[in-house]
């Protein structure tokens, strides 16, 4: 079996809890880059929540890909090239942040360095117990500014890739079919996390920019291995020739995967790279 092209999730996947990538991990993921196979990041995250990983990843090296937002866009890190786009219109955009008024969640939208909310001290929700400022969370982790803007949906003057809310888990669990309920033949609607729910254009997964962007690549869908944890990477896992599911995951992806690895914490990657790359 010939892999050229390993696709990794970030949160929950190559990340352990500390947000930090293991030694065991990176080291194997250099071997497989000198190797000549092609690391693409695959995440919910905007794309300047990616370049750090990038970075310890020497991805600019190797022409690595970034896939963001859930695959609404695709960079080459060597060029900065976006080879793949698709947003929401500003009319859908508007369209479901109008809606999302109704809700008692947090929406946040992005543009160039900023994260835009409503209220940055409406910003906290409950998650296994523990109270977590969810607009930090997220603004840090994307390397956003923050910028409040009372009306959202007024304020949107430009397609946009993802929107974004945050709640309680419990909320979100009993709220979402209503919240996506206008646009569920118009846009993807999806949970990223048990505590976040959120917007793309439609037709956008991360294996709709997979196979956008590696044919062109000649890379063939046999020749992919994938990684993830959470429900918005079920369409990679399913797309590639080898899906592993981390032990962490969510059931519904270990339920389709082709092998469960360790998890997170575990060296996971690594350890199924060695199962299956011999590296």
């Amino acid at each position: 079996m010939s892999i050229k092209a390993i696709i990794l999730d970030i949160d929950g996947t190559l990340l352990n809890s500390e947000k930090t990538i293991t030694k065991r991990t990176h080291d194997c993921l250099m071997e497989a880059q000198k190797k000549g196979i092609k690391l693409i990041l695959a995440s919910g995250r905007p794309t300047s929540g990616m370049m750090i990983y990038a970075k310890m990843l020497e991805m600019e090296k190797y022409h690595g890909l970034l896939i963001s937002y859930n695959g609404a866009k695709v960079i080459d890190c060597q060029t900065q090239e976006v080879v793949f786009n698709k947003a929401m219109s500003i009319n859908e955009g508007k369209a479901v942040l109008e809606h999302l008024k109704k809700f008692n969640v947090i929406p946040m939208i992005d543009k160039d360095d900023y994260m835009y909310v409503n209220d940055v001290y409406n910003c906290w929700i409950k998650y296994q117990g523990k109270d977590i400022n969810i607009i930090q969370y997220e603004s840090r982790g994307g390397n956003y500014k923050l910028c409040e803007k009372d009306d959202l949906a007024a304020f949107l003057d430009y397609d946009i890739n993802k929107i974004l809310t945050a709640a309680d888990p419990a909320y979100l669990k009993e709220h979402y079919q209503a919240m996506s309920e206008p646009f569920k033949d118009s846009l993807n609607c999806m949970f990223t996390a048990d505590f976040f729910y959120e917007f793309t254009a439609k037709g956008i997964d991360k294996a709709k920019a997979l196979d956008s962007v590696l044919p062109p690549m000649g890379i063939k869908q046999d020749e992919t291995i994938a990684f993830g944890d959470g429900h918005n990477d079920i369409s990679m896992i399913e797309y590639a020739e080898i899906g592993v599911a981390m032990e962490n995951a969510v059931d519904e992806l270990k339920a389709i995967a082709t092998f469960v690895t360790l998890g997170n914490e575990d060296d996971g990657i690594a350890y199924a790279l060695e199962k299956y790359l011999k590296i």
